[in-house]
């Protein structure tokens, strides 16, 4: 660890300077001595450090302002003073500005190294921080969310504006379009992203569960209460809580939440302390919330202090141009993950995938993917390695008959059917409408009227 850390020394006396070098450089520390603070203050700010041990008293700028410096700009980097002047007043006020130790001249050796050796540990654990922050960023912020079709284009936009703001959001979609992605993404493009993110999904727990889960409780509060609990809504301060499946909350659980979101305050249960958060919260259904308000099974006044924000997640097969890339994306997850070499679809295969209704949405192609990656054991998975609902044309016809309900406008429905084929067959033929027309086997002239009377861009 010592031989990462490096160290800024900050003294106007060159003899303690050279003997402070001296010590940490045999300690195995990487030490850059300086005896100019405004020299130092300028290295600092170009250079990486990791700890600051600085003398409180010297000529034009003083230790205390070398700390109010770092703290301003470097708030991470631990800072130790040392003064020849000390007093137990002078430590108090030291430490209350943000000192991470108060050393006092003379003094030993082993004081030193071991307030430095406190130093570098916590250093290191910033560092450790700050690298998982921005490994999690990476891992959940908006460049996760795949594709380039003008549906999920519309969803980045939502979630660039939305992410910035306290503002609670919903996110509305199918099962599996990825709406806890999109929760992160928001997180992790927030000013909340150094806080937690805290999920619960609402469906999986009974209501009594649930309400301990949200609220915690105190000891005793319940048989089984052994000891006292933070909940879900304590662990978020800070940060963001998503509420997945929220459309699955009981009416009691439903007043307790509007509660907290209207006062942010709540008690554990058997508590009566009323505990202030500090959160956001993003939900997440696959239910039509103004659908199950009209029902009386959501209330009203819930429904719109959580739909303050919303962002509608488009299902898959309204968005099939995104299927290669996803399906890409997911070649190269499960290749790192698994340690298998890199593959790629067949165009024929990919057909079939661009082909294919997806009722399972997003997941579905995931799990797909990865099947694919497995079991095939050539580098190009083609269609014969697809499973059989894919490939299957009979298959896909009836998975997308099963997904229509039973009582329809059969004129309207055949209408949107051949509106989706349409758009298919464009997206198929990489929107050359000749080749489309090919596809579909009519004329030119006919694609066009079609294209004009379903309104589809065609490009």
């Amino acid at each position: 660890m010592t031989n990462d850390t490096h160290i800024l020394l900050l003294d106007d006396e060159k003899n303690y300077l050279l003997v402070l070098e001296a010590l940490l450089t045999d300690a195995g520390y990487k030490v850059t001595a300086i005896n100019d603070p405004e020299t130092g203050l300028a290295f600092l700010d170009e250079s990486d450090v990791d700890v600051i041990v600085t003398d409180m008293k010297m000529p034009k700028i003083t230790g205390q302002n070398v700390l109010d410096h770092v703290k301003k700009r470097f708030a991470h980097i631990p800072v130790l003073i040392m003064t020849a002047f000390g007093s137990i007043e002078g430590a108090v006020e030291v430490m209350k500005t943000g000192a991470f130790d108060y050393i006092t001249k003379p003094f030993s050796n082993d004081e030193l190294l071991l307030s430095v050796q406190n130093a570098a540990e916590l250093a290191l654990a910033h560092r450790r921080y700050r690298l998982l922050a921005e490994a999690m960023e990476q891992r959940f912020g908006p460049r996760q969310i795949v594709g380039n079709s003008r549906a999920i284009r519309d969803v980045l936009t939502m979630v660039e504006r939305a992410a910035p703001s306290k503002s609670t959001v919903l996110i509305t979609g199918e099962s599996g379009t990825g709406k806890e992605l999109v929760a992160r993404a928001i997180h992790y493009s927030s000013p909340r992203k150094d806080g937690p993110f805290i999920s619960v999904n609402c469906m999986a727990l009974n209501a009594g569960v649930l309400e301990s889960e949200l609220f915690g409780h105190e000891k005793g509060s319940f048989t089984g209460a052994t000891a006292m609990k933070r909940g879900r809504f304590e662990m978020a301060h800070g940060g963001t809580l998503f509420l997945d499946e929220i459309g699955e909350l009981s009416h009691d659980m439903q007043v307790k939440l509007l509660r907290v979101l209207q006062e942010r305050t709540f008690e554990r249960v058997g508590g009566s302390a009323p505990i202030e958060v500090d959160i956001r919260v993003v939900a997440a259904t696959n239910k039509n919330l103004l659908e199950e308000v009209g029902k009386g099974s959501f209330r009203e006044d819930l429904y719109y202090r959580l739909n303050v924000v919303q962002v509608e997640l488009p299902p898959l097969r309204e968005r099939r141009e995104d299927i290669p890339l996803l399906a890409a994306h997911f070649v190269h997850k499960y290749a790192e993950d698994n340690e298998l070499p890199q593959k790629n679809f067949s165009p024929e295969a990919l057909d079939y995938l661009t082909g294919y209704e997806w009722p399972g949405n997003i997941r579905q192609l995931e799990n797909i993917v990865e099947r694919c990656m497995v079991l095939t054991p050539s580098a190009t998975i083609g269609v014969e390695d697809l499973p059989h609902e894919i490939r299957d044309e009979e298959t896909q016809l009836k998975s997308a008959v099963d997904l229509l309900p039973v009582k329809l406008d059969l004129a309207d429905t055949l209408d949107k059917l051949e509106a989706a084929l349409i758009r298919r067959a464009l997206v198929r033929s990489e929107f050359v409408q000749v080749k489309a027309a090919e596809l579909l086997g009519i004329s030119k002239s006919l694609l066009q009227y079609k294209l004009k009377k379903y309104g589809i861009t065609g490009h």
